[in-house]
């Protein structure tokens, strides 16, 4: 999280690094001069400048006019995938940031025009408002030492999708079908849950978290999560048991789906019924000086009210997590977790005030390496240029973990 500390040009034996760094994680493309591109790119992300679109780039590089159009076919056209260099370096560097979470999220581009892909006016939580910008979804490792991005996936909204002459020109491929950022996100961490990653729980905020297909589909890949809901958010609470009824008479159709016997409530009315005895105040998350920062939360054993009554699955328990800071007027946060049952409450608390972290992520990704200067109109462009920033950022994650002489910056 601290990538300025390579930014400044470096030493010769930094470049080295990087040569040898960027060498190992682009073997698994097919080309060598896709493997040369890779590095130039990436180490123009690096250097010290402004601006890290490609053409103030290769003028800072002291590159030819016959580069640039090399770069920009490379970006925009060539047909490397850029999973292959976002798998190389989170299999690189997760074990050296002690990974404890992912993160699911997304963030706003802010765009002039229209013909970007994916581009509209939409809400970004990044802009805080309705604004023309590309959204993006992303999944990052965190740990005690780092942040780790696992893999894009640029959201295009319906009228892009059902637009062809608009998908024509951004070279939208033909498989990219409309998805909601939910959906691309559990794609995302199906991905790369098939890589050699230590797993950890999944933490996103409530647009994800509400998403009943999503927390359904995140258990069907045995992934943990502790995700935000909104406080609307509706559950059987703690007291309600579920049973199979029995069927109507002799001939009546056998039944399959338990049934609740009490009624649903929302999680902010749950809370507000509960006894003072259920709020403990517990660390939930340590400073930079390592200090324990204590807030007060209640943990209770509940089942979402969607998947039974609207999907006709079985009732799961999970936990559901509050927050009430001493003080509050109303409690502040909500969560649902899928973790065991035995699960240290300060376990589940310390998880549920992490995914903050995301947000230093996303500063360092475009603040430092650009994620946002992509000027190309290319649907494969956008995603080929955030690999080559997540490659830029696992360097600089090591370079800080394991700094060694001699360093400028």
């Amino acid at each position: 999280m601290e990538a300025a500390l390579a930014l400044e040009m470096p030493a010769a034996g930094v470049r080295e690094r990087l040569a040898e760094f960027v060498e190992e994680v682009a073997e698994r493309l097919p080309l060598r001069r896709q493997r040369e591109n890779t590095l130039l790119y990436v180490r123009g992300l690096v250097e010290q400048g402004g601006r890290k679109s490609l053409q103030p780039t290769l003028f800072r590089l002291e590159e030819t006019a016959a580069r640039y159009e090399s770069m920009q076919q490379f970006l925009a056209d060539s047909p490397w995938d850029p999973t292959l260099v976002v798998r190389a370096c989170a299999e690189r560097v997760a074990t050296e940031i002690g990974v404890t979470a992912w993160v699911v999220d997304d963030t706003g581009i802010a765009k002039d025009g229209k013909h970007s892909p994916g581009v509209k006016r939409q809400y970004s939580g990044t802009l805080g408002k309705i604004g023309n910008c590309q959204i993006a979804v992303s999944v990052h490792a965190v740990g005690g030492r780092g942040t780790l991005p696992l893999g894009w996936a640029l959201y295009l909204p319906e009228e892009w999708c059902s637009d062809v002459e608009r998908r024509r020109k951004a070279k939208v491929p033909a498989q990219a079908v409309f998805q909601t950022k939910p959906q691309l996100a559990a794609s995302l961490v199906e991905q790369a849950s098939a890589w050699e990653l230590p797993a950890a729980p999944i933490l996103a905020d409530c647009a994800y978290g509400d998403d009943t297909a999503f927390r359904t589909r995140l258990h069907a890949l045995e992934r943990e999560y502790v995700l935000s809901v909104s406080a609307q958010l509706s559950v059987y609470g703690p007291e309600t048991t579920f049973a199979v009824p029995e069927r109507k008479g002799p001939t009546g159709r056998r039944r399959s789906v338990a049934r609740p016997d009490g009624r649903p409530e929302s999680v902010r009315a749950l809370a507000a019924r509960l006894p003072t005895r259920a709020w403990r105040t517990i660390p939930c998350r340590t400073t930079p000086a390592g200090e324990d920062v204590c807030s007060r939360f209640a943990f209770v054993r509940v089942v979402a009210t969607h998947p039974v009554r609207s999907d006709c699955l079985a009732p799961r328990r999970e936990w559901l997590i509050v927050e009430w800071p001493a003080g509050a007027a109303a409690p502040t946060d909500y969560w649902l977790s899928n973790l065991d049952e035995e699960q240290s409450q300060a376990r589940l608390a310390r998880l549920a005030r992490l995914r903050w972290t995301i947000e230093l992520d996303y500063r360092q990704l475009k603040g430092e390496l650009g994620l946002d200067h992509y000027e190309g109109r290319s649907y494969l462009g956008f995603h080929h240029h955030c690999a080559l920033v997540s490659c830029a950022h696992a360097f600089l994650t090591l370079e800080r973990l394991c700094p060694k002489a001699p360093r400028l910056a």
